[in-house]
Order: C-alpha cells, then sequence, then structure tokens
C-alpha cells in the first residue's frame, strides 16, 4: 500500500502550541482546497508513491519522538488512514494538521489535531465543515489565518458561534506574512480581549530550509 508524498524531513516545528520542538515532518501530496495565501503551493502535484512501511519505518527510526501530518491536505489522500494507525504503533506523538473542509471524525483519539478554519480572505471559507467541531478533543487545536480585520471579526464570531475556548486549549490566531503586520494582530487580540494565542511561523525566521 502506498501514498503520494511530497517531502519527508526533520525540523524545528514553526507553528502551533508545540513550536519550537524538533518534529519529524511527512508532508502529504495534494489538497482539495486553493487558498489565496497557501505557502505550500508545491505539495498541490509535487511528490512520489511512496510504500506506508517505508515512511513508518523512517518514522521509527527516527530520534525525534513528535510526527506531523502535514500537507496539502493529509485527509485528501487515499490510504491515510493506513498510514495514521501505523503511525501510532511508534508509540509518538502524533499531530495532523486539517484544513477543516473534510470531517475528522476517523481521526484516533490519541492524535492531535491542528484544525484550520479557513478566513474569508482565503477565498475558501464556503468549504469549512464546522461539524468537525464535534470531533475535537481538549488538547485539540484551531487555527484562524489573518489576513485583515474582516478575518479577525470573522474568526472571533465563529469562536463565540461554537463557544470554542470551552471546548479545545489552544485557539490560534496567525498573520498572513506580506498582508498583516504582527504587532496589529496582537493590538486587534488585545483590544478585543481574545485569549488566542498569536503564531508568527517560527520556521520563517529561523530559515531552516
Amino acid at each position: 500500500m502506498k501514498i503520494k508524498i511530497c517531502e519527508i524531513f526533520e525540523s524545528i516545528q514553526g507553528e502551533s502550541s508545540f513550536a519550537g520542538f524538533p518534529f519529524f515532518f511527512i508532508r502529504i501530496s495534494g489538497c482539495n482546497l486553493r487558498c489565496s495565501y497557501c505557502d505550500s503551493v508545491y505539495a498541490y502535484e509535487q511528490g512520489r508513491e511512496i510504500k506506508i512501511e517505508r515512511i513508518i519505518e523512517k518514522a521509527s527510526l527516527s530520534w525525534i519522538n513528535n510526527i506531523l501530518l502535514t500537507g496539502g491536505e493529509p485527509l485528501y489522500a487515499k490510504n491515510i488512514y493506513a498510514l495514521i494507525n501505523g503511525l501510532i504503533e511508534t508509540r509518538k506523538k502524533i499531530l495532523i494538521e486539517t484544513n477543516g473542509s473534510i470531517l475528522i471524525d476517523r481521526i484516533p483519539q490519541q492524535v492531535i489535531k491542528i484544525l484550520d478554519f479557513k478566513t474569508p480572505s482565503s477565498g475558501m471559507a464556503k468549504y469549512n465543515e464546522f461539524k468537525n467541531i464535534n470531533y475535537l478533543n481538549f488538547d485539540d487545536e484551531v487555527k484562524f489565518v489573518i489576513s485583515d480585520f474582516n478575518d479577525f471579526q470573522w474568526s472571533c464570531n465563529i469562536i463565540e458561534k461554537y463557544d470554542l475556548f470551552n471546548r479545545i486549549n489552544n485557539i490560534i490566531f496567525s498573520p498572513v506574512t506580506d498582508k498583516l503586520a504582527s504587532n496589529q494582530l496582537a493590538h486587534w487580540i488585545l483590544g478585543e480581549k481574545i485569549n488566542a494565542r498569536l503564531q508568527l511561523q517560527l520556521h520563517k525566521y529561523i530559515n531552516m530550509k
């Protein structure tokens, strides 16, 4: 059994509450959305089919105990659950980043989900599947990528509508690079008294690639 992989590498996690920790990254090829601010467009098509057993072996042999499945959109890939279940057998911490458009109900409970709901400026907000909120655990995370004040207000409304602060431990606001200054987003967060984490994508500052 195979799955199309864009890249596999070891690096420092730049996002989420795990930012700064070493991670074993598995970037899955393919995505069902086309966000205006996507920073991994190359993952739409690039990649090659790799045996799932080989991927699991590489992850097992890595000295790093944190594994991130990212994309593209991992849940869009055929055989993704065979890969997830195999990685769970490594007894390492597994995270998955997903764009919020595909149901996450089949993701095993022990996998930490980072759900990236699409804001209006992405052009993909109509594809958000808010039923996914029902499948979040308290240790999971929700991310909003913010381009402007309209995105910020929209995100605050979603948080309030779905009572997210009482459902999960971490809500993340991330400014779009070259679109919104981080200090401006910080002022909005403080001004509206939103107890969210401001995320600055650490990997872009340390330039590991």
